[in-house]
């Protein structure tokens, strides 16, 4: 059954149940009052004739023929005979006896032998009995009529609610409807379906709302996990081929080893390229680990790492070994940053490595580390021959020139290592132009406290 119909049926049986519920507190109220209104007259009469046992017969067909009270007036003798000397419109059809008399001397009742009247009685003198009845037929029939216009007037109560309920609940019944296909062609693995209106109830607007955001979540999660296969097969297909490299050219000098064919030269020359072909291998392998492991570490290291000091140690050591090189640095002080140091002097070790390997040695080389706005800048510039491109995300293996071959010694990880690391730590790492009219990388990471006054 559809929620439309259930709440249909729902609002029509709450008022249904409502409306017989007043009607009959409205029957029941009506009922008590015309009771009343019956015991009052007969009390009436029969109070006239108390005070005088010999006067109380007069005085209570007085009462009645002023009153105009249409009631029973039976006289009962001690020896159960009945006079009846005032005949209503509806007469006791049945004798009263005398232990209905006794029952009914002090106050108006109902006898199971005269049903449909309401009795009381009277003492006349003698012995002698006066009898007030009166019928309750015309009670009983105005409260089956007023039942029955209880019931017709819920019934029409009902079926006007049911109209105004379908017309107040008709938008939000639609809006409703639309929302549950939209669910079910999401559900069914189509997601680009025209989005259902923004109409009916706050509710089914705030329904719709969360709905939209939910499955533009999916959408994202769904191309991202579309993008993470892609990459995670590119990066398999690139690493195979990485290692099929250095594995063919053992494998080759091997056989010419093993052949006993080879001469002295062409020995020495073998094992040379094999252990350079080994360490290859060895260091991209250890550039996968260290990439599966930055993946997995949490953006937020506990440890404070001070950048600045971190910073002007691989710098000295960098000039200490490499004094051709033209260095100059411009390094602000006090720098702190939350990271692993690993990972820290990872990312500044590939970063001048990249500098060796790329460039000559004479060219230039230009080191800034300050912070602003909450955030350290770490620039590495040199003036060697730069990239084709600038600002891209560096990519795993990667090799943006001939001049950044694999014969140069690298794995091509080594940018996209630093790109990683720098995000693990909640920062970002572009490429750009140098001013010393080579590659400067730019590093961006959030500060742990502010720069030292």
């Amino acid at each position: 059954m559809r929620i439309a119909t259930r709440l249909t049926l729902l609002f029509v049986l709450l008022t249904l149940l409502v409306s017989f519920t007043v009607g009959w507190f409205a029957v029941v109220m009506s009922s008590r009052a015309q009771y009343a209104t019956l015991d009052s007259s007969i009390n009436s009469v029969v109070d006239s004739g108390l005070g005088d046992p010999n006067t109380a017969l007069s005085n209570a067909l007085y009462v009645v023929q002023r009153d105009s009270y249409n009631l029973t007036l039976d006289v009962v003798y001690p020896s159960g005979e009945i006079t009846q000397v005032n005949t209503p419109t509806v007469p006791l059809k049945r004798h009263p006896t005398i232990a209905n008399v006794k029952t009914s001397l002090s106050r108006v009742v109902q006898v199971s032998n005269l049903p449909g009247f309401q009795i009381r009685s009277l003492n006349v003198g003698g012995g002698d009995y006066l009898v007030v009845a009166a019928s309750t037929s015309g009670i009983e029939k105005q409260n089956q009529h007023l039942a029955l216009l209880v019931a017709s007037a819920a019934i029409v109560v009902a079926l006007l609610g049911l109209v105004l309920a379908r017309e107040v609940m008709h938008r939000d019944l639609r809006s409703m409807g639309r929302l549950i296909d939209y669910a079910g062609d999401v559900a069914g693995g189509d997601e680009t379906g025209p989005v259902p209106p923004s109409e009916g109830s706050r509710d089914l607007r705030e329904l719709r709302g969360a709905l939209v955001i939910m499955v533009d979540a999916l959408q994202e999660r769904i191309a991202l996990e579309a993008q993470n296969a892609n990459i995670m097969q590119q990066f398999i297909d690139d690493a195979s081929h990485e290692l099929r490299t250095p594995l063919t050219v053992v494998k080759g000098y091997n056989e010419l080893l093993a052949s006993g064919r080879a001469s002295p030269e062409q020995q020495v020359r073998a094992v040379t390229r094999v252990q350079r072909e080994v360490e290859r291998m060895e260091e991209l392998v250890r550039d996968l680990l260290l990439l599966a492991e930055v993946r997995e570490a949490p953006h937020h290291a506990e440890q404070l790492v001070d950048l600045s000091e971190l910073l002007r140690t691989r710098v000295g050591e960098f000039a200490l070994e490499h004094p051709e090189r033209r260095l100059t640095s411009a390094l602000a002080s006090g720098i702190t940053i939350h990271a692993r140091v690993d990972f820290v002097d990872r990312l500044l070790g590939n970063a001048l490595n990249n500098v060796l390997r790329h460039t000559k040695s004479d060219a230039p080389l230009h080191v800034t580390l300050a912070a602003a706005n909450h955030e350290a800048s770490l620039v590495i510039e040199d003036g060697g021959a730069g990239l084709p491109i600038y600002g891209a995300r560096p990519q795993r293996f990667q090799r943006f020139d001939d001049s950044r071959s694999r014969e140069t010694g690298g794995s091509g990880l080594g940018m996209s290592i630093m790109a990683d690391v720098a995000e693990s730590l909640g920062g970002t790492m572009t490429t750009q132009a140098s001013s010393l009219g080579g590659l400067a990388l730019h590093f961006v990471l959030p500060l742990a406290m502010s720069v030292k006054t």
